[in-house]
């Protein structure tokens, strides 16, 4: 029996024409408080999705190269357009450019590979997706984000991954939408639940737990999936849901986070160093740890923190 795996499920809510705004989930996430220090520039993506709108707009100049594994367009490797939406959502959310008109992704100077590894339904074989894995790690990519995922634990899918991580490159993933918003039950989906993986749960904008996002112990952080828009096929957009929504802002954020954290150390942090530097930048929102993680990703958590310990502040409180 051929084993596949699919873009986790997830609901469309809207489509637009025209939109000029930055999305709600990138403010929240305090992204743009920080492209004064970084956009991104340096930073290689690989997004393996359902492909990618490569004339939208919104994404011209970030989308440096890519591949299709898919059996769309006769399997031509050359041509890895988006026939389903989904992959274009998400390259928008992490990398839209900043042209004042559309929308603005999380890192809007990243650069993008583009892993086509779900055909336009959506579905694809799980050999797709390890040769998209295995591409990225040829192509030297900082980090990887598969809003992507399956009930089976395949164990070549967890040796791809384990190799990708092995060579220092970050593995973001959706933890599924599995969930039936209790937090004392299991929902597991693959390959969110490895433990190597930084899996991602959604929250809306009013920083609550999706009903659908899944619970377990491993999920590790939360991110805006709600009510998310981004650009979609034929240069417009669309406004989604799904915990493949929340993964982008994650990716896109520790897109930022590596540069700020390669600049403050002087020097390339391990994939173990990384993931600190962004359990870090997270703020707990008072829901069971296994389905909020360690909260939800908040760039500018340690400048607040920074101020409220400041000597005088310290000072004050105190009426010293």
């Amino acid at each position: 029996m051929e084993r596949k795996m699919r873009i986790i499920p997830y609901e469309v809510i809207a489509h637009a024409e025209q939109v000029t705004e930055t999305p709600t989930g990138v403010e929240m996430i305090q992204a743009p408080q920080v492209w004064d220090t970084t956009k991104g520039a340096g930073i290689t993506i690989a997004i393996l999705d359902t492909g990618c709108d490569t004339d939208h707009p919104d994404l011209q100049g970030r989308i440096s190269r890519g591949r299709n594994f898919t059996d769309d367009d006769q399997s031509n490797p050359e041509r890895y357009e988006d026939y389903n939406g989904h992959g274009t959502h998400v390259a928008g959310t992490i990398a839209a450019i900043q042209n004042n008109t559309g929308v603005v992704g999380v890192a809007p100077e990243v650069n993008l590979l583009i892993g086509k590894v779900l055909n336009k339904d959506g579905s694809g074989q799980i050999d797709w997706i390890i040769k998209g894995i295995e591409y990225a790690i040829e192509q030297k990519v900082d980090i990887i984000s598969m809003s992507l995922g399956g009930p089976d634990d395949v164990p070549e899918l967890h040796e791809a991954i384990q190799k990708a991580v092995n060579n220092n490159i970050l593995v973001i993933c959706a933890a599924g939408n599995e969930g039936d918003n209790d937090s004392n039950t299991d929902e597991y989906g693959y390959p969110g639940y490895y433990n190597e993986v930084i899996s991602v749960g959604a929250i809306n904008l009013n920083r609550q737990s999706s009903e659908f996002s899944n619970s377990n112990n491993e999920v590790d952080l939360v991110a805006p999936g709600e009510s998310i828009l981004s650009t979609y096929l034929d240069g417009k957009y669309a406004t989604l849901s799904g915990t493949s929504m929340a993964t982008p802002h994650v990716s896109g954020a520790m897109a930022l986070i590596k540069v700020i954290a390669n600049q403050s150390f002087e020097r390339e942090l391990t994939e173990p160093e990384l993931y600190a530097q962004l359990i870090k930048r997270t703020i707990p929102l008072g829901d069971s740890p296994r389905l909020e993680g360690n909260g939800m990703v908040y760039l500018t958590a340690q400048e607040e923190l920074a101020k409220l310990f400041k000597p005088q502040t310290i000072a004050r409180l105190l009426n010293i």
